[in-house]
């Protein structure tokens, strides 16, 4: 059916007929967006391999029921030419005109949103083993297929696998996921495509001609973005608008009779954004609201607008789109070269959160500026790349930003050395029979006492450089951070150390965590960024392995020494169990052994 003969035929009958019905397509021809569908049906059909079942999906608006119908035309077509099933159907068949109307009786149109029970189904199980009236086919079109009860679906498996040679099944729904495995095994599946905007552009256009309705290519664009893929929606937009405007559909009717923003000046509003102009861009953004702008739908088409920038980015053929603006297609473009991706990711997240925040707050246009707030505000903060280089090229000793922070000294008292001063340490030594505390001098080359350690926050970041495990231990120390003091000299052996960087060995049974852990550690503590890294060498030992060895050396010197050999053979069973370091004041001072004889001992 023409569309000379449709307007002929609304003429005749004086009776108006909305556009989504008068330029509904009749064949396959007229079937825009969907040549998949179509190619493979030719194919099927011109190799007699028709199906005896098709399921046809997709989002509202695409063509599903036109298609069923457009199907079941191709199976019953008979002329005085041709009387076989065939796609071509550039001539009115004979039951062409009651199928596209819907009142032939071999094809059973049923709606599954009001038919959903097993009665239904019964109703068709039954009536399937008469043959069809008078067309080649009895056809059922069932809309909504994912509409039936379970117990529907399971009374029309036998049937749908095997129906008699007369009998075709159509069916359409747009909830596939919803319809029985069962189902979708007996029947040819074809997804209907969303249809692309600039082709429901252009479709449009070709329907204004035709009404003789001028319409610039602004508004066709914007209708056929607001429509989303559907050519029904579209063409039921359309229709609104040419009532709207009383002739000339113009991008500002169609803006005011769907709310949306100015495209030009959502491209203002990414501006202010991007430039970090806070005052502008909530200037523009309550501009765009007063003349009847809704807040979500600003942020929904900046976002789309920052979609559209960010593929420009990889993909500048994509502004050839039809569908696009001029100013969306070159100022796009320019947006695209100049903004990294990094800052566009940031802000597609910040506007998707934003628009969810904005549709379920009760104040949409207070939250709508509080996001506008956000981003303006982010668009001048460096990414984290970008700050982590900024940090890494900056000279030593420059001030980053952080609380300067210095590894502390050894404590007071210990001779100034770091092995000594672990040495000193209490280290008791249990044991049986006479029990004695050795005193013995230090073994220290510099007598001075070391200055004690000042407050960690107040020093330069690189004053003392960390060298050594000790001056991380240290620093744990300083900062009260027992746990894992204790951890760190238990568990890490050093491989090698410098500045910001420090490779580790861990000793078996270290915690998953410590690596991390460490790395925070160093951070907080010097404020400087450290990379810590597991080296397969072995390193140096732990500091508690260190320890260890120095009191074992120490244990021995001290019963190398011939008073304590001489002490320990007059006390048969006593031991040593603890060899102390004085400090400074107490070097002059002879060794005292401290006698705790048992209680059977007699003097």
């Amino acid at each position: 059916m023409t569309d000379a003969g449709s307007k002929a035929s609304d003429k005749a009958g004086g009776a108006y007929r909305v556009l989504a019905r008068k330029y509904r397509p009749s064949d396959f021809s007229t079937l825009i967006g969907q040549e998949p569908m179509v190619r493979t049906l030719t194919n099927a059909f011109a190799a007699g391999r028709i199906a005896q079942a098709w399921m046809l999906t997709g989002v509202r608006g695409v063509g599903k029921t036109t298609t069923a119908r457009i199907l079941a035309r191709a199976l019953n077509y008979k002329t005085d030419a041709i009387d076989q099933p065939t796609v071509d159907l550039s001539q009115e068949g004979e039951h062409c005109r009651a199928i596209l109307e819907g009142r032939h009786v071999d094809v059973i149109e049923m709606d599954a949103a009001s038919h959903t029970g097993i009665d239904d189904i019964r109703e068709i199980i039954e009536q399937v083993r008469y043959a069809p009236v008078s067309a080649r086919y009895k056809v059922y079109i069932i809309d909504e297929v994912h509409m039936l009860s379970n117990q529907a679906f399971n009374g029309l498996l036998k049937t749908l696998e095997e129906p008699p040679a007369h009998v075709k099944f159509i069916f359409a729904t747009t909830e596939i996921r919803k319809v029985p495995i069962t189902i979708l095994s007996r029947c040819q599946r074809f997804d209907l495509r969303r249809i692309d905007a600039s082709v429901i552009k252009a479709d449009l256009a070709r329907i204004g001609g035709l009404e003789g309705v001028e319409a610039e290519d602004d508004a066709l664009a914007m209708i056929a973005r607001a429509a989303e893929g559907s050519m029904r929606d579209a063409q039921s937009i359309f229709d609104q608008a040419i009532a709207h405007s009383s002739g000339r559909v113009t991008a500002g009717t169609v803006r005011d009779m769907l709310g949306l923003a100015d495209r030009t000046r959502v491209i203002d509003l990414f501006e202010h954004l991007m430039k970090g102009d806070v005052a502008a861009a909530l200037a523009e953004y309550r501009a765009q609201y007063d003349v009847g702008a809704d807040p979500a739908t600003v942020l929904n088409d900046l976002a789309e607008f920052n979609h559209l920038v960010t593929r420009l980015r990889f993909v500048p053929e994509a502004g050839e789109d039809a569908a696009l603006s001029e100013d969306e297609r070159v100022r796009g473009l320019e947006f695209s070269k100049a903004l990294s991706v990094r800052v566009l990711s940031r802000a597609w997240q910040m506007l998707l959160k934003g628009i969810q925040e904005v549709q379920s707050s009760g104040r949409p246009v207070a939250a709508g500026e509080m996001v506008l707030i956000r981003i303006a505000h982010a668009a001048n903060l460096p990414t984290l790349d970008e700050a982590l280089k900024t940090l890494e090229e900056r000279p030593t000793g420059a001030g980053n930003g952080h609380a300067p922070v210095q590894a502390p000294s050894a404590p007071a008292g210990n001779g100034g050395g770091a092995a000594m001063a672990v040495g000193a340490q209490r280290m008791p030594v249990s044991g049986g029979g006479q029990t004695m505390r050795l005193v013995q001098p230090a073994f220290a080359e510099d007598p001075a006492p070391a200055p004690a350690p000042p407050v960690a926050q107040e020093q330069p970041a690189d004053a003392v450089p960390l060298a050594s495990l000790q001056d991380i231990a240290d620093l744990a120390d300083a900062n009260r951070d027992m746990a894992f003091k204790v951890l760190f000299r238990r568990y890490v052996r050093l491989v090698q150390i410098e500045l910001g960087r420090l490779a580790v060995n861990l000793a078996d049974g270290a915690p998953k965590t410590l690596l991390g852990d460490l790395t925070n550690r160093l951070k907080d503590w010097t404020g400087r960024r450290w990379i810590v890294s597991v080296s397969g060498e072995a390193g140096s030992p732990t500091l508690s392995e260190e320890e260890e060895g120095r009191r074992e050396s120490v244990m021995a010197d001290a019963k190398a020494d011939p008073a304590v050999a001489a002490i320990l053979q007059r006390f048969p069973g006593a031991r040593i169990i603890d060899v102390r370091i004085p400090d400074a004041a107490a070097e002059d001072t002879e060794p005292v052994a401290d006698l705790e004889p048992d209680e059977d001992d007699d003097f």
